[in-house]
């Protein structure tokens, strides 16, 4: 993974791991972070979004040149 993305990577991982969708469900993260569900907080919602997009950027050519934006 590269580091530009470690970072909200852990933070979507820890902000999950704290959701009532993997504590009170016990749903794996992978299930969680697909669907968008009330058992998931705005917080991780947003986290999720700027994570793809990092992602997203990465495969993108034009980005790769340019490099991810500032998060």
């Amino acid at each position: 993974m590269a580091k530009s993305c470690k970072g909200l990577a852990t933070e979507l991982v820890k902000c999950l791991s704290e959701s009532d969708c993997v504590k009170v469900e016990n749903r794996p993260f992978r299930e969680c972070a697909k669907e968008k569900s009330p058992n998931i907080s705005s917080e991780c919602v947003g986290l999720r979004e700027t994570y793809f997009n990092c992602k997203r950027g990465q495969v993108d050519m034009r980005a790769r040149i340019r490099g991810n934006k500032g998060y």
